[in-house]
């Protein structure tokens, strides 16, 4: 049985999973309409990843005889100033949500809710593979830079980097 605090805290981090996945279609969005249709097609992704992410907390909660919350989410922005600012503010906003997920353990571990605490490991090596990617496309960015013509291979690069995840996914049975 969970608490009402791990009720309440499940339920804010449904609301933050939501934002996030609305924050990465709002972005999808900029990079098609600026023609950067590889980047678009990785943050459509992402979208869609954020948003089983927030599902997965949805159902976990109804599992365990609580309430779910359909959140409500704030608007995200619509526009960016550039390519390079949208992947340091997507790293900076992992980072948010680590720590959220991290708070959830604390939480789990500290009312010695065993159920809770294992289900949130699955987030905890999530988080931990989502900040590393981000941090890997930076890299990128930086070594290529991000000029008008710099743009093209940013887009490529991230294409590239979204076809192999989805390979890998596959090949791993779709988690």
């Amino acid at each position: 049985m969970l608490s009402e605090k791990m009720i309440n805290a499940l339920n804010e981090q449904i609301a933050f999973e939501g934002y996030a996945s609305f924050l990465y279609l709002a972005q999808a969005g900029w990079f098609e309409n600026k023609s950067m249709v590889g980047c678009a097609s990785f943050m459509y992704r992402q979208s869609a990843e954020e948003h089983m992410h927030m599902m997965k907390i949805f159902r976990y909660l109804l599992e365990m005889d609580a309430v779910a919350i359909s959140p409500a989410i704030k608007q995200p922005p619509a526009e960016f100033k550039d390519v390079r600012t949208i992947f340091s503010e997507t790293l900076a906003h992992e980072k948010r949500v680590t720590a959220s997920i991290n708070d959830l353990v604390a939480l789990a571990i500290k009312e010695s809710d065993h159920a809770t605490y294992a289900f949130l490991q699955w987030y905890v090596t999530e988080q931990r593979e989502e900040e590393s990617l981000m941090r890997t496309i930076l890299d990128k960015i930086n070594l290529i830079g991000d000029g008008a013509q710099s743009l093209y291979f940013i887009d490529k690069e991230i294409e590239a980097l979204n076809q192999a995840t989805v390979a890998a996914e596959k090949a791993e049975g779709g988690e």
